[in-house]
């Protein structure tokens, strides 16, 4: 695989980020904040620390990458075209009937995708399977699944949150886009995760706190994660919701929003 420097990952980021803005205004709908704020974390996984090749999808020892938070399918989208899954060209038909690229991923439909998606909370447990196959199949690859915070309410993570150490998953890294807002409003105001970082560690996890659009921290962090032996490891990565779109960041209604013509243009000439 092509090593990139890290101002060549964030130049790659930031060619995601204008994918998603294209992607949603093409499609009129779709979900543009966390998509943006997942951006940086994407691109280290798929441009630096995963194992993958883009022309065998269903190659048996590649790593393993779970969108929990499906919504945010546009940022997968968009590095999966990039890496060469499949042509540039289809990212214009998100959400069309009858096309590949659906609002939410599916793993039926799409070269490169590793699990369907659609209610939140289940990503987590799909990991953990995958982790427990590699195992059991005698396999080195890895699997990584990236959450939401808002996400985090859900039951479903604190069972799997709650199993992947009893069994000692260290092939398991989880990474949690905490921009800190959610459908309607903040975390802190809809469902305080606090105090998160104490939570995992408590569950026995391996926890390690960043700076989710820091490509240095990120790449460091994942790193390391693959280091952790005797458990699994979350990342926590503390993101701006709309990054890099000015009128976008931390304004929850662009949660799942699609900008007109003007504001397209307008974000566009920012992650010019």
């Amino acid at each position: 695989m092509v090593k990139y420097s890290i101002p060549e990952l964030e130049g790659i980021a930031r060619k995601l980020r204008r994918h998603i803005i294209t992607m949603i205004s093409t499609a009129g709908s779709g979900h543009p904040g966390g998509s943006l704020s997942a951006a940086d974390i994407v691109t280290a996984l798929y441009f630096d620390i995963m194992k993958h090749d883009p022309a065998n999808p269903r190659w048996p020892d590649r790593d393993r990458f779970i969108l929990s938070k499906g919504h945010a399918a546009p940022v997968l989208y968009a590095a999966l075209a990039e890496c060469g899954y499949f042509p540039i060209d289809w990212l214009t038909t998100l959400r069309k009937t009858g096309a590949c690229l659906q609002g939410h991923t599916d793993s039926t439909l799409t070269p490169g995708v590793d699990a369907s998606a659609g209610s939140l909370g289940q990503g987590l447990s799909i990991g953990i399977g995958m982790a427990l196959a590699a195992r059991l199949d005698n396999k080195d690859y890895r699997t990584y699944v990236l959450l939401g915070d808002g996400e985090c309410d859900e039951g479903q993570v604190w069972e799997a949150a709650m199993f992947a150490p009893n069994y000692k998953l260290d092939n398991l890294t989880a990474i949690v886009d905490f921009n800190a807002l959610q459908l309607d409003g903040f975390t802190r105001d809809i469902m305080n995760l606090e105090p998160f970082i104490a939570k995992w560690a408590a569950f026995k996890w391996e926890v390690i706190e960043i700076n989710g659009h820091d490509m240095q921290q990120i790449i460091d962090a994942l790193r390391k994660a693959q280091t952790v032996k005797g458990k699994p490891t979350v990342i926590v990565a503390h993101t701006i919701k709309g990054k890099g779109v000015s009128f976008m960041e931390n304004n929850v209604d662009w949660h799942g929003k699609a900008p007109n013509k003007s504001e397209t243009e307008m974000a566009l000439r920012e992650l010019a």
